[in-house]
């Protein structure tokens, strides 16, 4: 697999269109903190670390659902491993005019867009969620 990232995100994705109540993920570090930042903000219910048949970690996200559509509208991969996007904390987009949120990758750790301009810390713009 060549990107890790853009596999959570299409995990995500998918389970939200049909309708699953939680989705399993392969566990990483950064793949928990994703979901942190997701359960943060309201997009998912809840993140666990569990194991699969073959003893391997993974991630289980609890997925939310509003008026029975997905909480997560759309969600996609900023930077990618071929192409990674670097932003001043003076030029971090916005996400559908502040609608949405962006993650982003600081020296300071993962962080939604809105705290790194609070923080002035700029990074790698991992992704959009709204």
């Amino acid at each position: 697999m060549t990107d890790p990232i853009s596999d959570l995100l299409t995990r995500l994705r998918n389970a939200g269109k049909a309708r699953l109540d939680e989705c399993v993920i392969p566990h990483s570090t950064l793949k928990a903190s994703i979901a942190g930042i997701l359960k943060r903000e309201g997009y998912i219910t809840n993140h666990s670390d569990g194991t699969d048949a073959q003893g391997h970690k993974t991630l289980v996200v609890k997925m939310k659902y509003v008026d029975n559509a997905p909480a997560i509208t759309g969600i996609t991969r900023v930077s990618t491993p071929g192409r990674r996007l670097y932003f001043r904390y003076t030029e971090i987009p916005r996400v559908l005019n502040g609608l949405g949120i962006g993650i982003l990758s600081t020296s300071k750790g993962l962080m939604k867009d809105a705290d790194c301009r609070r923080n002035k810390a700029g990074g790698e713009m991992i992704c959009n969620v709204w």
